[in-house]
C-alpha cells in the first residue's frame, strides 16, 4: 500500500475521534456535524473537475474520506471502528457508477 493511503487512513481516524470528542464535549451535535459533512460533499461534487472529466471511481476517491468521517459521526462514539470497518460501510453506501451523474 502507498504510503500516501496510509497517511490519509490515520488522518481519517484522528479526525473521527476530534470529532467524537467535540460532540461528547458538547461543541457541536452529530446532527451538525453530519450537516457539515454532507455540504463538503455537495462541494466536492460541485467541482468543476466533475462536471464529465471526471470518472466515477474518482469522483468517489475525492468523497471516500468525507464518507468515512460521516459514517464514523453516524454509527456514535461508543464504536470506535477501524479504518477497514468504516471503508467497508462506506463501499456499503455507494451507488452504481452508471446511475450517477
Amino acid at each position: 500500500m502507498h504510503a500516501a493511503n496510509l497517511q490519509i487512513e490515520g488522518l481519517c481516524l484522528a479526525l473521527a475521534s476530534i470529532n467524537r470528542l467535540l460532540v461528547a464535549k458538547g461543541i457541536v451535535t452529530q446532527e451538525e456535524l453530519d450537516n457539515a459533512f454532507e455540504k463538503a460533499e455537495a462541494t466536492a461534487r460541485g467541482d468543476n473537475r466533475f462536471a464529465g472529466n471526471m470518472s466515477s471511481a474518482n469522483r468517489d476517491a475525492v468523497c471516500f474520506p468525507i464518507r468515512v468521517l460521516q459514517i464514523a459521526n453516524d454509527t456514535g462514539a461508543e464504536t470506535p471502528w477501524s479504518f477497514s470497518e468504516l471503508a467497508k460501510l462506506v463501499a456499503g453506501t455507494k451507488e452504481p457508477y452508471g446511475d450517477r451523474r
